[in-house]
């Protein structure tokens, strides 16, 4: 276990060190601040187990410090250590693991200790079975992805049953009727030979699964009317997880944006872009709507706070993304122009005409150009 000590009275730090020495085996304290300003970083830095944290300290109150920690490393355990007991409900209400009080009891403390263990012994377990779990990719393509071991691109059988499996998977847990998949993918047969060809594909598919290592995966058929359904288990699927993982990161602000960053530079493709299934497209426009939005606020996020170059990250990756998002241009423009670097605003301004004009066949939008026409008019004249 790894421990950080927030105190801003280093007496109380020391007393908190000494009870952890003598009362607690295999817990390391990796860092005590009496500053609370430099708790944020030290937590993003180190990323321990616990926080032990004083509530009444001068410089900010230590329940909004915890709410900060929190939103930085979700799901992190605290435990509030204060001299009064007023407070109680309070920390409680922000999920706090314990809250004990000054002079430290040794026997209250042993109980504190006792929770902290075996609250990280659940969390040890759940980790381990989502570590050992079989993976879906499902960005750009289909991967399978046992644990411990690289994405592996899957050459299916057939693209029927390429299309099959990732309509499965996208309905998964829902059974599909029968009709449903004879029209999606065989609408000109008739439908006896239709349904031969749905045995085959689901029979390829089975084959490719255990292949592939990912044979827990089960295609359930009910009667034959019934259809088929994808049961997928402990096998999780990237899109879930990104959006579970984006959801859990709370505001956006300075103690969070490196996790925001992190989380956003995980969509490394648009969902079964690779495939351009017209079924998936509502999904696909879903997911990089959701993505657009996130970077944009992360990027304007940048920008007040005076963070240019950072801004200019994102929006170049936004760039590379969806290429024919103007606005990512223009806001380059803007940001070089406000960085000093010219040659920046002339380069964007030339992607983004040769981007519309030659390959769109479109215009480029009248606010953009004009404001181009007075940048360059303002450099002429200076």
């Amino acid at each position: 276990m790894k421990a950080i000590l927030v105190d801003d009275e280093p007496l109380a730090l020391l007393e908190l060190q000494k009870a952890i020495k003598n009362e607690v085996s295999g817990m390391e304290v990796i860092a005590a601040y009496s500053n609370p300003e430099d708790v944020v970083a030290g937590v993003l830095a180190h990323r321990p187990d616990v926080v032990f944290l004083d509530i009444q300290m001068p410089e900010i109150d230590g329940l909004n410090l915890g709410k900060q920690i929190q939103s930085v490393v979700p799901g992190i355990e605290i435990v509030f250590v204060t001299g009064y007991d007023r407070y109680a409900v309070r920390a409680f209400e922000l999920n706090a693991l314990d809250y004990i009080m000054k002079p430290i009891d040794r026997d209250r403390f042993r109980q504190t200790v006792l929770r902290l263990k075996e609250k990280l012994s659940l969390k040890g377990a759940a980790n381990v079975r989502e570590t050992n779990s079989p993976f879906i990719r499902c960005f750009h393509q289909v991967q399978f992805q046992l644990p411990g071991m690289d994405a592996q691109t899957v050459k299916w059988r057939t693209s029927k049953a390429q299309e099959l499996f990732a309509y499965l998977l996208h309905h998964r847990d829902r059974t599909i009727s029968r009709g449903v998949l004879l029209e999606l993918l065989w609408p000109d047969l008739e439908e006896s030979k239709a349904a031969q060809q749905l045995y085959t594909t689901i029979y390829y598919i089975r084959q490719t699964l255990k292949k592939y290592g990912m044979d827990m995966i089960s295609i359930q058929s009910g009667d034959w009317e019934a259809g088929y359904r994808l049961e997928l288990g402990k096998v999780r699927v990237e899109a879930e997880k990104w959006e579970n993982d984006l959801k859990q990161l709370g505001p956006l602000d300075p103690n969070t944006a490196d996790a925001y960053e992190h989380v956003l530079n995980a969509y490394n493709g648009h969902y079964l872009e690779a495939y351009g299934y017209i079924w998936a497209e509502h999904e696909r426009e879903r997911f990089r709507l959701l993505w657009l939005h996130q970077m944009r606020n992360l990027g304007e996020f940048y920008e007040r706070h005076g963070l240019p170059r950072k801004a200019i990250e994102v929006h170049l990756r936004i760039q590379r993304m969806l290429p024919d998002e103007e606005e990512s241009y223009f806001s380059l423009m803007k940001l070089y122009d406000a960085a000093g670097e010219s040659i920046g605003v002339e380069e964007q301004y030339l992607l983004l005409t040769t981007r519309l004009e030659r390959d769109l066949e479109t215009p480029v939008n009248t606010d953009i150009d004009n404001w181009y026409r007075s940048w360059k008019l303002v450099g002429q004249a200076t």
